[in-house]
This record gives structure tokens, C-alpha cells and sequence, in this order.
């Protein structure tokens, strides 16, 4: 009977044991702070390449590239500076010129993209991420070739600068869908190159925009200002 008894209780005392271990595991957390931490680290990163479109992805420092390191500059500068007063304007009105430079390159590629019929597929296709690294390229050589002919016989880019690295990327996997020379090609069709004074009539339209734009940040919030000092705080 006494034994009977004991084994009883000690059943029971392990059930309930049990029991308790379940809820702990339940109450402690799935990711603890050094987790959430870095995809916080992760998710800033992310934004920071959609607001800049860095011209070298995988260059932590932006200072490998000129325009890369113009533009980390401006918005380093702007940091420091007070806001609302007439030279963080100012920092703001260059920042934004270069940011509009490189959307408008983005957006032609996606157009380009989208006429292929990669309609669901553009955003991924061109999404370069910090990562990216040149050893995982498939097809390093040709895709810098077909990027130097972009540059070359198209207006995609700014003739005056060597085109942005991310780039590179983008036509890797291009050329890994066998659809690489179909983009080249409908880039000579929809973007022939341009004389230096078309360029610059074209500069010169794009100021009253981005002025225009820059005012309504400055009124409407500036969460997009405060998003681009991201690289700035992180690194």
C-alpha cells in the first residue's frame, strides 16, 4: 500500500513537473535581444539600400566609389546639422538630386523588365542586397561586358560617370534567364544615346521637381530624411 502510494505521488510529481517545463518554455522568449538586434540591423540595412541604390552594394563604407561617397558624405553632413535651417535645406535638395538620379535608373530598368514580361518578377530581379558578394556571380565576365555596352550605346546611365556595380548583378541573373541580350536590346530601343546638351536640358527640367518634393518633406514629416541617415548611424 505504502509503495503503491509512493509511485503514485512520484507519477504524479513528474506530471506536474512536466507540466511546469511546458509553461517556462512557453513564457521564455523565441529570439532573445541579440536576435532581434540584428534583423533590426538587417531591416535598416535593407531600407538604406532602397533609399541610396548604392552604386557598390557590398562596400559597407560607401567610399569605394565616387558618387557613393558624395552622396555618404551629404547625408553624414546632414546628420550634423540643425534641422529645418537653411544649409540642412540645402544638403537636402543635393541628397535628394542624387537619390532621384539613381531612381530614375532603377525605374528604367524596370520598365525595360516589366516589357519582358517579368511584371511579378522585376522588383526581386532588382533588389541587390549589402551581401552580395562578386565570388557568387555565375557569370562575372559577360555581365560586366553587357553592362560597358549598356553604358556605352544606351542612356540608362549617366554618361559621365562609370555605371553603378549593382548593376552587375542584376545582369548576372539576366543572363542566368537567358533573357540578358533581349534587355540590351530593348535598351538600345528605348533609350538610344543621348548628346551632352540633351543631358543637360534634361538636369535642368529635373531641379523644379525635386524642389518641389523637397518642400513637401520638409512640411509633411521627413520620415524619409530621417531613414537616409540610417547608413550613417549603423556603420
Amino acid at each position: 500500500m505504502g509503495s503503491s502510494f509512493r509511485r503514485a505521488c512520484m507519477r504524479f510529481w513528474c506530471c506536474c513537473c512536466s507540466f511546469d517545463d511546458e509553461e517556462e518554455e512557453e513564457k521564455r522568449p523565441i529570439f532573445s535581444n541579440e536576435t532581434l538586434e540584428y534583423f533590426d540591423r538587417e531591416a535598416k540595412k535593407r531600407r538604406d539600400q532602397e533609399t541610396n541604390l548604392w552604386s557598390e552594394p557590398g562596400d559597407p563604407s560607401h567610399s569605394e566609389r565616387d558618387d557613393d561617397r558624395t552622396l555618404y558624405n551629404l547625408i553624414q553632413n546632414r546628420a550634423k546639422t540643425r534641422r529645418g535651417s537653411q544649409g540642412y535645406r540645402r544638403l537636402s535638395v543635393d541628397i535628394e538630386a542624387m537619390r532621384e538620379v539613381r531612381r530614375e535608373v532603377r525605374d528604367k530598368w524596370r520598365m525595360i523588365l516589366e516589357n519582358l514580361g517579368f511584371m511579378a518578377e522585376a522588383e526581386s530581379l532588382l533588389t541587390v542586397s549589402a551581401t552580395a558578394s562578386y565570388d557568387r556571380m555565375r557569370n562575372a565576365a559577360a555581365a560586366r561586358t553587357l553592362l560597358q555596352t549598356l553604358h556605352a550605346e544606351t542612356s540608362i546611365f549617366n554618361s559621365n560617370e562609370p555605371p553603378p556595380e549593382r548593376y552587375l548583378f542584376i545582369l548576372d541573373r539576366l543572363i542566368y534567364l537567358d533573357v540578358a541580350d533581349d534587355f540590351v536590346a530593348k535598351a538600345r530601343r528605348f533609350y538610344p544615346p543621348q548628346d551632352e546638351d540633351d543631358e543637360e536640358e534634361e538636369e535642368t527640367l529635373k531641379l523644379p521637381v525635386l524642389l518641389s518634393r523637397l518642400n513637401q518633406s520638409m512640411t509633411g514629416g521627413e520620415e524619409e530624411d530621417e531613414e537616409g541617415e540610417i547608413s550613417g548611424q549603423e556603420n
